[in-house]
């Protein structure tokens, strides 16, 4: 049997990257995975490479916006098994010096990396089955003070704080909630950058003592750690998998 054999989980931004990896992972191990996106195509592109309708659903929307996350816990609601893993994973980037940035993009980085789990998180409680495991993806960039990640890096700053809170606030419930906390990462977050992402990439990677960025598969085993009943006696962590980021 898997780690996770006749559970159900949820993975938010569960279309590429991080939370695709993760939502094959906790398929892998037995779960039933409810990913969502805001871009159908890529969802249903993402329950093929998760094994099909047997091991996935796609339930397309938006975090920030509550009656889209209404919507993904009925579909998880009509299921009948409650909700044992909950990855909220779903975030946006922008790249800005306090000079540059202008109101719309801060608000819109808040309203999905903040805000966005903050709903994802408050409306699950009534579907989350006692000792349920939650995880919420930070970055590194909540602490190293990267030039242009401002807003990404408080909005993750705000996630790491939440996962100590909802620790406590939880715990009576023995419910988990943990945080991942990424270092670069290769996936398609980088194409913001244009032509410029591979010249990034490869200046990144020369400063790591890992001296390469991590492939999303290596962040999901440890989210899958986290969702795992092997990580039982883990609660407000924040798991850092940067490839030395954070010490170079």
């Amino acid at each position: 049997m898997g780690l996770l054999e006749g559970r159900t989980a949820v993975v938010t931004g569960g279309s590429t990257g991080i939370g695709l990896a993760a939502a094959r992972s906790f398929a892998a191990e037995g779960a039933h995975v409810f990913v969502t996106g805001r871009r159908p195509e890529k969802l249903e592109k993402a329950v093929a490479a998760i094994g099909g309708d047997a091991h996935a659903t796609a339930v397309p929307g938006d975090v920030s916006i509550a009656a889209d996350v209404d919507r993904l816990y009925e579909r998880v609601r009509e299921r009948g098994l409650g909700l044992d893993v909950l990855f909220a994973n779903a975030g946006v980037n922008h790249l800005a010096t306090l000079e540059e940035l202008t109101e719309e993009a801060h608000d819109r980085v808040f309203a999905t990396n903040v805000k966005g789990v903050v709903l994802t998180v408050q409306k699950a409680l009534p579907l989350l089955n006692d000792g349920a495991s939650v995880i919420l993806t930070s970055s590194t960039a909540a602490t190293n003070g990267m030039a242009g990640l401002g807003a990404y890096g408080a909005s993750k700053a705000a996630v790491r704080a939440y996962a100590r809170t909802w620790t406590n606030e939880l715990r009576g419930r023995g419910i988990r909630v943990n945080a991942i906390s990424p270092g670069p990462t290769d996936t398609p977050m980088f194409d913001i950058l244009g032509e410029d992402a591979r010249e990034m990439k490869a200046a990144i990677a020369a400063g790591l003592p890992a001296q390469r960025l991590a492939d999303p598969d290596e962040l999901a085993a440890a989210v899958t750690f986290l969702a795992s009943p092997r990580s039982s006696f883990v609660y407000g962590a924040d798991i850092v998998v940067d490839g030395g980021e954070l010490v170079a």
